[in-house]
């Protein structure tokens, strides 16, 4: 099944259609297109070296790309002002942190950059001391950040990236280095400013668990092309041919595989021997097992065209 890129019925706070880039002769992103919609939260995943990072600095204007179209915001990312720049939040991989600077005065200087733009967007900026304490750092607020741990660094990173309360919001790789807690954390803060501000996000990540819980849809990039676009269980759905049905009777275990379990599981249950089937139990592909097996089924057929390619 084949759907649109972006299925919110508002218009996309950032828009790609064929996006290209080459490094030499080596084509990372060969026709790349998505939309993210205001108060959407997407994820893009992807097999290393398949253009996540890339694709995000591009979208940041960091990066210049090669071809195809691409706007934020309503603009192009290549041709942007401060005023733009005040608008979209960023979280990079790896910051060059202020090392002899404190979180509060590091984040407390950067804020007040912030101001003179607050009037004309009417989004004022994050209160310092509240913005350190939704993320983690008020009892090292008054630390050198040299002293930081490698995850309250990361903390401070995101703390950095929102503090202009941002109406779309990049994040790469946002909870490398976090412990499970941190990883909580994060989640609820992303979740906590598309609540409140309608923010559209786009974040990178390795931890398919983790785009699962915090994605409204998840892109799949590899060779590329974006070779699924859909949620979690939209994904799983694409590929689940059969579903593991599992019971026991008679204390005999039994397995059984079928496309739609519904009827089956009707027809076990009112049968003769329903009253006497235990631990049931139904399940369906993880959000793992169908990231893999997309990526698989792109590498077999890596030079088929998109439209045969597991795309949803």
């Amino acid at each position: 099944m084949t759907t649109s890129p972006g299925s919110f019925s508002v218009a996309p706070s950032t828009a790609v259609t064929d996006l290209r880039m080459r490094y030499g002769t080596a084509d990372v992103l060969m026709g790349v297109s998505f939309n993210v919609a205001k108060g959407e939260v997407v994820a893009l995943l992807g097999p290393n070296g398949a253009g996540k990072s890339t694709t995000i600095e591009i979208l940041e204007g960091v990066r210049r790309r090669s071809g195809g179209e691409v706007s934020v915001l309503g603009a192009d990312p290549e041709i942007i002002d401060e005023q733009w720049r005040a608008r979209v939040g960023m979280v990079m991989q790896s910051w060059r942190d202020h090392a002899r600077w404190s979180p509060h005065d590091l984040v407390e200087y950067l804020g007040r950059l912030y101001d003179p733009y607050a009037a004309v967007s009417g989004r004022p900026r994050w209160a310092t001391e509240e913005l350190l304490k939704m993320v983690g750092l008020d009892r090292v607020s008054r630390q050198k950040i040299r002293t930081l741990s490698g995850g309250e660094r990361r903390r401070l990173d995101i703390a950095i990236g929102v503090i202009g309360r941002p109406e779309v919001l990049f994040l790469d790789e946002p909870t490398a280095g976090l412990d499970p807690e941190g990883r909580r954390d994060v989640h609820e803060l992303i979740h906590g400013i598309v609540d409140r501000d309608d923010t559209a996000v786009l974040l990178t990540t390795h931890d398919l668990d983790e785009a699962g819980k915090i994605a409204d849809r998840i892109l799949v990039l590899a060779g590329g092309r974006i070779v699924a676009d859909g949620s979690a269980d939209a994904l799983a759905a694409s590929l689940a041919r059969d579903v593991q049905i599992r019971w026991t009777h008679g204390g005999r275990a039994h397995v059984h595989a079928c496309a739609e379990a519904t009827g089956f599981v009707r027809q076990l249950l009112t049968g003769p021997a329903g009253a006497d089937v235990k631990d049931l139990e139904v399940s369906r592909p993880t959000l793992e097992e169908t990231y893999l097996a997309l990526v698989a089924t792109h590498h077999r057929g890596a030079n088929a065209p998109l439209d045969e390619k597991a795309v949803v």
